[in-house]
């Protein structure tokens, strides 16, 4: 690596403030990366993107899952008070192959309690954001996130 490379900043940037061009070369790189296309061209076509802005882009933009180097992950979670939460949440990201590293859940007030999870993400068989996805989507999740990444 280049010393250029480690003089370089760094942000974490939410995905609904990135410009258009940047979320469409996340697509396109995924499109080639997953093999559902046979070209550059073929990609940036698929998502409506330039092949300048895809090649000005490229290397430059990444998802959240490819930068995390030591695949530890903490999660935060506010859940509904009900039997089986804690149970079904950990049940999903044992399916994905995330190894729970500790559990941490607060007393229950006023039918919600905090879960926070620690978790490596190394063996998982889905990417982070889509993991994430379906934890949301689980009728008694009110909140996920994402607290930390590293060791």
């Amino acid at each position: 690596m280049a010393k250029k490379d480690f003089d370089q900043k760094f942000y974490l940037v939410r995905a609904d403030v990135l410009p258009e061009a940047m979320k469409k070369t996340l697509d396109a790189k995924e499109l080639i990366e997953r093999r559902k296309v046979d070209s550059v061209w073929d990609a940036v076509k698929k998502v409506d993107l330039s092949r300048s802005a895809f090649y000005k882009y490229r290397d430059t933009v990444f998802p959240f899952h490819k930068i995390v180097k030591e695949r530890i992950i903490t999660l935060f979670f506010h859940l509904e008070d009900r039997s089986g939460t804690l149970s079904e949440l950990l049940r999903l990201v044992a399916k994905y192959h995330g190894n729970i590293l500790t559990i941490h859940q607060t007393i229950p007030i006023q039918g919600r309690a905090n879960v926070t999870l620690s978790l490596n993400v190394t063996d998982m068989t889905i990417d982070l954001e889509e993991m994430l996805v379906e934890l949301k989507n689980l009728e008694f999740v009110d909140t996920v996130e994402v607290l930390g990444s590293g060791a």
